[in-house]
């Protein structure tokens, strides 16, 4: 189930802030059609932080029903505290997962005794398998080698996914899980071919979103052991990821910067209807939204939206 391309899905959203399905089952059919390994949703790209509960459970409904069974789901339960994650994991079992990714705990300081604790709490009350998601810079809390080692090991957790960062601490994980069978995925859209040849299992890229046929062809390019074509594919996609910096990072934070430029790109391409974002973030302005566009196509990233078999 952890490997290949997974990418993180964007939340398409209506103008009243809703979650737009029909969008969302047009971009999982992208995603489909490009040929991903695996359906992250729930993710930071998907702003996670920012929804409701119910909105949370429709999003992860609509990619389950339009997925099919066709490649895994991966459903996010990132809250504050152990209960509060639970809760959502098991509305994430019940409506379909296939597995839940799970941050450390945050708001409060914790140490890594409860952080093991909270793993190990929530992989005895669940059904599916549990992903430890190591991202520092929105929980605030770094998930040591060490502590992912000993609950790969310990049977707790079936995967890894890798936003730290830190490439020397993800090879540390990597080599004190191998063997274990636990998946280890990058969350890295620049240094992806890097960490494939590292040996990372998979990849899961916020920019997946945009261009998830280039990161297929990363993929498939490193398992075969082409470095050349992986480097230069990596390139390519690290050229288009400036998308991000488009914004006026004056006027808006990091996130918004990140999360609005994906979502202006997949409107420009004709697969989602908007590139509204949910509050407190905001999204792109009409200028900006046209300089992404431009960057489109100086890439070779025509619009798709007539050839998807998903959403109306």
């Amino acid at each position: 189930m952890f490997h290949g391309v997974v990418p993180p899905l964007c939340t398409p959203l209506t103008d009243d802030g809703e979650v737009d399905t029909a969008s969302l089952e047009r971009l999982t059919a992208f995603q489909l059609d490009a040929g991903v390994h695996g359906l992250f949703v729930g993710g930071s790209t998907g702003e996670i932080a920012q929804l409701t509960d119910a909105a949370r459970d429709v999003a992860l409904r609509t990619v389950v029903a339009t997925a099919a069974g066709q490649v895994p789901v991966l459903a996010g339960a990132i809250d504050t505290g152990t209960l509060r994650v639970l809760d959502h994991a098991r509305r994430a079992q019940a409506i379909g997962a296939d597995a839940v990714v799970v941050t450390a705990p945050f708001y409060v300081g914790v140490t890594d005794a409860e952080v093991r604790a909270h793993y190990e709490l929530l992989h005895a009350a669940l059904d599916v398998p549990l992903v430890a998601y190591d991202i520092p810079a929105n929980t605030h809390v770094k998930l040591p080698p060490a502590l992912l080692v000993g609950l790969a090991r310990d049977k707790v957790i079936a995967a890894v996914k890798d936003s730290s960062g830190d490439l020397e601490g993800f090879q540390r994980v990597l080599d004190g899980t191998s063997g274990s069978g636990v998946g280890c995925l990058t969350g890295s859209e620049t240094l992806a071919d890097l960490a494939m040849e590292r040996g990372a299992d998979g990849i899961v890229p916020g920019l997946g979103n945009v261009d998830p046929h280039g990161y297929v062809r990363l993929y498939e390019a490193a398992r075969r052991g082409d470095g050349a074509a992986a480097r230069a594919e990596q390139r390519r996609l690290t050229a288009l990821f400036g998308i991000i910096e488009v914004a006026d990072r004056t006027r808006i934070g990091r996130m918004s910067a990140a999360l609005g430029a994906f979502k202006a790109a997949l409107a420009a391409r004709g697969v989602i209807r908007s590139g509204r974002t949910q509050a407190p973030l905001l999204p792109l302005t009409a200028e900006e939204a046209a300089a992404v566009a431009d960057r489109l196509a100086e890439a070779g990233l025509d619009p798709v939206g007539q050839a998807l078999s998903g959403g109306s």
